[in-house]
């Protein structure tokens, strides 16, 4: 197989089993996954808001999606480790679900937007945007977007620094489109910088040493007291 397709190939992958997750761990407050693959095998790490959901009852549930991942998805020796989200209200995904939900049950896409964007920011993030898109208030389909703080659209930035979460929201009318993006309170940006202060520079006051000439003489008067005159010899 060519370079290009196996990574195509494993693309495809990821983009299946994160879709596959995200509809079996629904209840659990799925948060994303990631996939390494070592010499031992694949390596699959789950981040849910609910760890033990997805555990089950004595390992049950995670052991039929360790199953299911290596059936459907032809996945080598998968070993699935389920890790807690740590601040739930900064994690993109979850946070679509969350909207997604509030859809459903009929708040308000006003209202619900702008309740969820405000508890991002309030939760430490630089920045936060949603797009809702579909049936919203009417028969027809408009996109209504709100955008809060810091967000980056373009360059590599937007890539590995932007949280992105995609959600659906099923009404009467039609499906409503959710995508949901953040930039962590922690993320580091490239165009950050910090100007620092000048260090103030303290010039050291050097003591002149005392004028020690008076001393000197002193104590040569007293050796010479002390030492008596050598004795000159008489001229013969």
């Amino acid at each position: 197989m060519a370079i290009e397709r196996k990574f195509v190939s494993e693309g495809v992958t990821k983009v299946r089993v994160d879709e596959f997750l995200t509809r079996e761990l629904k209840r659990a407050g799925y948060g994303g996954m990631d996939i390494v693959r070592t010499p031992l095998g694949t390596q699959i790490t789950i981040f849910a808001e609910k760890p033990g959901i997805v555990i089950g009852k004595g390992g049950k549930i995670v052991r039929q999606l360790t199953q299911d991942l290596a059936t459907n998805f032809n996945i080598d020796s998968p070993q699935v480790e389920v890790q807690q989200v740590a601040n739930p209200s900064v994690n993109a995904q979850i946070m679509a679900e969350r909207l997604a939900t509030a859809l459903e049950r009929g708040w308000y896409f006003r209202k619900a937007g702008q309740s969820t964007m405000r508890r991002v920011m309030e939760s430490g993030a630089l920045g936060c945007e949603i797009v809702l898109s579909g049936k919203l208030t009417g028969a027809r389909s408009r996109v209504q977007k709100f955008v809060e703080g810091y967000i980056k659209h373009s360059g590599e930035p937007s890539e590995t620094i932007v949280e992105t979460g995609y959600a659906v929201a099923i009404k009467k009318l039609g499906t409503i489109g959710v995508q949901v993006r953040i930039i962590p309170g922690d993320a580091r940006l490239p165009d950050k910088f910090e100007v620092l202060e000048p260090k103030k520079v303290v010039a050291e006051i050097v003591e002149e040493p005392e004028d020690i000439g008076d001393d000197v003489d002193a104590e040569l008067e007293e050796f010479e007291e002390e030492v008596p005159e050598a004795a000159v010899p008489e001229e013969q």
